[in-house]
């Protein structure tokens, strides 16, 4: 199975590699940064760590950097697609648990779940969580337990099935409405999540929240 990685980066110069270092140490060789209009050293760094390096010459949101890499992973022959974030708080570990799923084609979809490991989570990203475990069942009819992680694998069917049209963080939500709209099937599977000073600054935070609850309620009544 040809596994390819994807990850979005804005503005990640600091610690993209170390993302990228740690996926080569468990051996991944196709990984793909989508730099999303950086102002700093992203895409240069990206390279140099050894990732395919793809750059938006302006910022246009992780929902639409990750629909560039899945694009890029897809035309390169992609069995799998991983996506994963830039800034070093998931494991490189944890890869080998999600693709099993799909390798023994009992699902499309797998998403890593930090709320099934017994571990930490700050205030914050849990109640940022549960809105938007809510919404995303308010838009998709799908209870999800970490609907906003940004560690998920796709199965190649699923991936040129789903198509993000959510520049933002709206688009972890259009993903399950995506799932359930195409009939795809998804399991949740436990991950481990690393929070430092430098990724609590990172991901969602309150105005993000209300955002992207506008957003996904705005998309729905247009529909």
């Amino acid at each position: 199975m040809k596994t390819f990685i994807v990850i979005p980066a804005y503005n990640e110069a600091k610690i993209v590699s170390c993302a990228v270092h740690d996926l080569k140490i468990h051996g991944y060789r196709d990984i793909v940064v989508v730099d999303d209009g950086s102002s700093d050293k992203t895409f240069e760094e990206a390279e140099r760590a050894g990732a395919v390096a793809i750059k938006h010459v302006i910022n246009c949101g992780v929902g639409a950097a990750t629909q560039t890499g899945i694009d890029f992973a897809l035309k390169n022959g992609a069995d799998a697609i991983v996506t994963f974030d830039a800034d070093c708080q998931h494991s490189a570990d944890d890869i080998e648990g999600l693709i099993e799923p799909i390798l023994k084609r009992k699902y499309d979809v797998v998403i890593g779940s930090r709320f099934l490991n017994k571990q930490k989570i700050p205030f914050s990203r849990r109640v940022f969580n549960k809105i938007g475990n809510f919404l995303t069942y308010l838009i998709s009819g799908i209870y999800s337990t970490d609907s906003q992680s940004g560690i998920k694998v796709f199965s190649r069917e699923a991936a040129k099935k789903i198509r993000i049209t959510a520049n933002r963080f709206e688009y972890c939500s259009e993903i399950f409405r995506e799932i359930k709209e195409t009939r795809l099937s998804f399991i949740e599977v436990p991950v481990k999540v690393s929070y430092t000073a430098y990724t609590k600054l990172k991901g969602q935070n309150f105005a993000h929240g209300l955002e992207t609850g506008f957003k996904l309620i705005v998309r729905s009544l247009m529909r």
